[in-house]
C-alpha cells in the first residue's frame, strides 16, 4: 500500500510518499510560502533534492504541485494517482474526542474543527490540507492522526489543573500533551532495541527539538507529558518558555503596557533559549558556539535548558516508582551531543554511567549508557511520518 503523509501548516506543507508493505519512503518534500510566492522542495528516492519557484496561491495548489512531482517521468516516484491507495494527515489537537487515529469523514472534520480554538494555529491548516486533498483526490481514503491521541491515556490526576472545576467542564481546561505521534514511535522502537515487551518498561521519552517535550511511558503508555493545553508549557524550547509562574503575565503586561495577549505571543515566539541569549538565537548550535566564545547568556540559556529537561526526567521517573530506559529524539536529542551530555550529568543518581564514545554519535540509534548502567539511556531518530503511515495503512486495510 502507498501512502501519501501530509503535514499540514499555516503557509507550508510536508509530503512523504510511503511504501508501507516495506516501510520506504518514495518520494519527500516541502511545499512553503504558501499564499505568498511559493516554491516546492522535491526528491524523489536515490534522486538528488530539486527546489522550483511555483505561484502557490492556496494549499489546493499546492496538493496540485505534490502530486505533479510525484507522477512526473523525471523525478516522479508513481505513474498514475489510482498508486496511491491512502493518505494520512497529522493533525495537532484532538481534544478530548480523539484518542486513536480514525477514517476522516464529515463527523470528524466537524469535532476536528470544534478543537480550533485549543490550537488556533494549526488546526484549521490541518483541516485546509485535509479540504485541499479531497479536492485534488476525491475518492481516495483519509485518515487523520491526532498529536494529542497518544497522550489521551493520562488518568485524571496528571491531567487536571489546579483551577476551578468548572472551566474544565465548560472548556475542557486541562493537559492534552503534543508530539505524541512521536512518542509512542520512539517508546515502541526502544521496547524493541531493548528486546523487552513494552508492557514491562517504564520509559522517558525526550523529545528535544525547537518545539520540545517529555512523556513518562509505562507499560506501553501515556501517563504524564510536559506539554499542556497548549505546546507553550513545560520545558524551555527554542523560542517558547515553557513552565513560568502565570502570574508574570499580568506583570509584565502591566509594566510594559502591552495585553496579555501580546505577552503570550512573547512567551511563545521571543522566549526560550532565544529569550535566555538576548535575543542571539533559538539554534543550540549558534548558542554552543557563543558559549565556547565566551558569551555568558548564551552559556546561560544552554545550562537552563539542560537543566530543565533533567528536572522533568526526575519527575517522570518518580511518577512512575522507577524508569527502566530514557531516550533522546527530535533534532537536538538526536544530534547534540554537548546538550545530551548535560542532561545526563544530572542522572547518576539513576545509577547510569555514559560512554562518550557512543555519545560522539549523531542521528542514529545507539546506546549512550554503559552496560552496567541501571538504566538505559539511548539515541532513537524520530520517524513521525513513518508512524502515520503506519497507522494509516492499519485502519485503511
Amino acid at each position: 500500500m502507498k501512502v501519501l503523509v501530509i503535514n499540514c501548516g499555516s503557509s507550508s506543507l510536508k509530503y512523504q510518499l510511503i511504501d508501507s508493505a516495506n516501510e520506504t519512503v518514495l518520494a519527500k518534500g516541502l511545499c512553503e510560502r504558501i499564499g505568498i510566492d511559493g516554491a516546492i522542495t522535491h526528491q524523489k528516492a536515490g534522486g538528488e533534492k530539486q527546489t522550483w519557484q511555483m505561484d502557490m496561491p492556496n494549499h489546493t495548489k499546492a496538493v496540485s504541485y505534490v502530486i505533479d512531482k510525484l507522477l512526473d517521468k523525471e523525478v516522479g516516484a508513481i505513474s498514475s494517482l489510482d498508486e496511491i491507495d491512502a493518505v494520512g494527515h497529522r493533525i495537532v489537537h484532538g481534544g478530548e474526542k480523539f484518542a486513536k487515529s480514525v477514517i476522516i469523514t464529515e463527523e470528524v472534520m466537524k469535532a476536528i474543527e470544534e478543537c480550533n480554538d485549543l490550537a488556533p494555529l494549526h488546526n484549521p491548516a490541518n483541516l485546509i490540507g485535509i479540504r485541499s486533498c479531497r479536492e485534488v483526490m476525491p475518492n481516495v481514503p483519509m485518515v487523520a492522526v491526532f498529536d494529542t491521541a497518544f497522550h489521551q491515556t493520562m488518568p485524571k490526576k496528571a491531567y487536571m489543573y489546579g483551577l476551578p472545576n468548572e472551566y474544565y467542564e465548560k472548556y475542557k481546561v486541562r493537559r492534552y500533551g503534543f508530539h505524541g505521534t512521536s512518542h509512542d514511535y520512539v517508546s515502541h522502537r526502544a521496547a524493541q532495541l531493548l528486546e523487552k515487551d513494552i508492557k514491562d518498561l517504564k520509559i522517558i521519552v525526550c523529545h528535544l527539538g525547537n518545539g520540545a517535550s517529555v512523556s513518562a511511558v509505562q507499560y506501553g503508555e501515556c501517563v504524564d507529558t510536559s506539554m499542556g493545553l497548549t505546546p507553550l508549557e513545560g520545558l524551555i524550547m527554542g523560542t517558547r518558555s515553557g513552565d513560568i509562574d502565570p502570574a508574570i503575565v499580568s506583570f509584565i503586561a502591566q509594566k510594559e503596557h502591552i495585553s496579555a495577549e501580546e505577552v503570550i505571543n512573547i512567551c511563545n515566539k521571543k522566549s526560550g533559549v532565544l529569550g535566555l541569549s538576548g535575543g542571539l538565537s533559538s539554534d543550540f548550535r549558534d548558542l554552543a558556539g557563543a558559549a565556547q566564545e565566551g558569551n555568558e547568556l548564551a552559556k546561560v540559556a544552554l545550562e537552563t535548558w539542560a537543566y530543565r529537561v533533567a528536572k522533568y526526567v526526575g519527575a517522570y521517573a518518580a511518577a512512575m516508582n522507577g524508569v527502566d530506559a530514557i531516550v533522546f529524539t527530535a533534532g537536538v536529542g538526536e544530534n547534540n551531543t554537548a546538550a545530551r551530555a548535560e542532561v545526563c550529568s544530572y542522572l547518576n543518581y539513576l545509577g547510569i554511567t555514559i560512554d562518550d564514545a557512543a555519545n560522539q554519535k549523531r542521528g542514529e540509534e545507539v546506546f549512550l549508557s554503559t552496560p552496567d548502567s541501571s538504566v538505559s539511556v539511548m539515541v532513537i531518530p524520530t520517524d513521525e511520518e513513518m508512524a502515520i503511515a503506519r497507522q494509516t495503512a492499519m485502519l485503511v486495510k
